[in-house]
């Protein structure tokens, strides 16, 4: 079993930056990809950036640039640095966990609000 906890989320301005963090407990070795995803009201939920246990990173085309997802090492919480935050970022963030045996675990999310 993984467990994950987001935090990081809240209120900023346009073009500032947030930075989230998803921390990891339980079985954080059997883990393979840690992802990211957001979810605006009334959009599906989309995948932001994911990082492999090798640490190979891969972002959708509307952050590349601007988001950074990383890790110190495997023990360590996923952090998503957002820098120069648009409105359209506006969603609830969520840290997804994908194992060795492809079961996905969720948090319940962090809610970021790019407003003036």
């Amino acid at each position: 079993q993984v467990q994950l906890k987001e935090s990081g989320g809240g209120l900023v301005q346009p073009g500032g930056s947030l930075r989230l963090s998803c921390a990891a407990s339980g079985s954080i070795f059997s883990i393979a990809t840690i992802g990211w995803y957001r979810q605006a009201p009334g959009k599906e939920r989309e995948l932001v950036a994911l990082i492999t246990t090798g640490d190979i990173t891969n972002y959708a085309d509307s952050v590349k640039g601007r988001f950074t997802i990383s890790r110190v090492n495997a023990k360590a919480p996923v952090y998503l640095q957002m820098n120069g935050l648009k409105p359209e970022d506006t969603a609830v963030y969520y840290c997804s966990a994908v194992t060795i045996v492809a079961h996905t675990y969720w948090g319940q999310g962090t809610l970021v609000t790019v407003s003036t």
